[in-house]
């Protein structure tokens, strides 16, 4: 995969220059015609529910469809820390969790970014200690979410709420939530340190398998007919609008990786685990990796429908402000693609382009 590298962390400094870089270029041409794109910086997490990203790479398959675009990669822990490189103009899509997509649109009044696919649903739990085994168990426990404002940490402050517990985001409340890597909440928790985690797969297997934990709450349970989103594919508004081909490539290989993932059930768990050992340097326990896919659907279908209760939970756990999300889905290009191939289309929900 000779057009595929992995990018280095950049510091603050490489941020600004990236910055700095993007504003000149987009204003270099008074007649406002952009060249061709020659690379496209990805961003994803090594989980299990960024599937779509891990196959499309190891696979060959964004090369094939991008062509002479050169892919780079970013690997994330959360989607937070995602958000600022994709608002710094460090990568111009992502893999990523509805929540930290809604603030950036948001925060931005609907300038920095399109949600371009979905990518799963489900796969994301709160798993317990022993000896935890009702809610009113949880009650001056500390709790762990990959970050601050991320998808699960939502879904967790929402769900405590709804259970009469008074939380805060610095961490005080009925229930001490504290934003943890997801390797660190692993060890803490198997040191006694933590009580439970809300996470996304392979996180809540590598608890259960590695660490004895047990399932609380599966939020499939909270979401009518269990679909609720846990990874979109989002896009960097000046970049879509500037490169819209090389979006569509992407969303290309994107497809092509959510079905080849469809058509190998058998092959499928290797390939993943294998992406994952190459970013962390370990791959997953065979029983992880199994019960992980068993309980996440990948599908370009973003569910849009569910992202008005997604914004009014992230205005209840206080990690978001108030704003319209209207504009938020650009959908265009997939269903373009979706209908070439005689697929059914996705619909924005009202809340964009479809």
């Amino acid at each position: 995969m000779n057009n595929i590298r992995t990018a280095t962390t950049l510091t603050t400094l490489g941020l600004v220059a990236v910055m700095m870089a993007g504003c000149a270029s987009a204003s270099a041409d008074p007649g406002g015609s952009v060249e061709p794109a020659t690379e496209l910086r990805l961003g994803y997490f090594a989980n299990v529910t960024h599937a779509p990203a891990l196959v499309g790479l190891e696979e060959g398959l964004f090369e094939e469809a991008l062509g002479d675009v050169d892919v780079t990669t970013q690997v994330f822990n959360a989607g937070p820390a995602a958000i600022e490189a994709l608002s710094a103009g460090a990568i111009d899509a992502t893999y990523i969790g509805p929540n930290p997509s809604i603030n950036t649109f948001i925060q931005s009044g609907g300038e920095s970014a399109r949600i371009v696919a979905g990518a799963a649903t489900g796969g994301a739990a709160l798993v317990v200690r022993e000896g935890i085994d009702d809610p009113a168990d949880l009650e001056g426990t500390t709790l762990a979410t990959p970050q601050l404002g991320n998808t699960q940490d939502v879904s967790l402050r929402t769900w405590l709420a709804d259970q009469g517990f008074e939380t805060d985001t610095s961490g005080g409340g009925d229930v001490q939530i504290t934003p943890t890597d997801n390797a660190q909440t692993l060890t803490l928790f198997q040191q006694g340190e933590l009580d439970g985690a809300w996470l996304p797969e392979p996180w809540v297997s590598r608890l259960i398998e590695d660490a004895g934990a047990h399932v609380l709450v599966d939020e499939a349970e909270l979401w009518e007919d269990g679909a609720f989103p846990t990874t979109v594919l989002l896009v960097r508004a000046e970049f879509l609008d500037q490169h819209p081909d090389a979006v569509a490539d992407l969303l290309e290989g994107h497809r092509a990786a959510v079905q080849w993932i469809s058509d190998n059930p058998e092959d499928a768990p290797a390939v993943i685990n294998g992406a994952i050992e190459a970013e962390t340097g370990k791959p997953l326990a065979d029983a992880v990796i199994v019960r992980a896919l068993e309980h996440v659907t990948f599908s370009v279908d973003p569910h849009a429908e569910t992202f008005e209760t997604l914004v009014e939970n992230g205005i209840q756990a206080g990690t978001q402000k108030e704003g319209s999300i209207e504009g938020l889905f650009d959908l265009r290009l997939l269903n373009e693609l979706l209908e070439s191939d005689g697929a059914e289309t996705v619909s924005a929900g009202g809340l964009g382009e479809d």
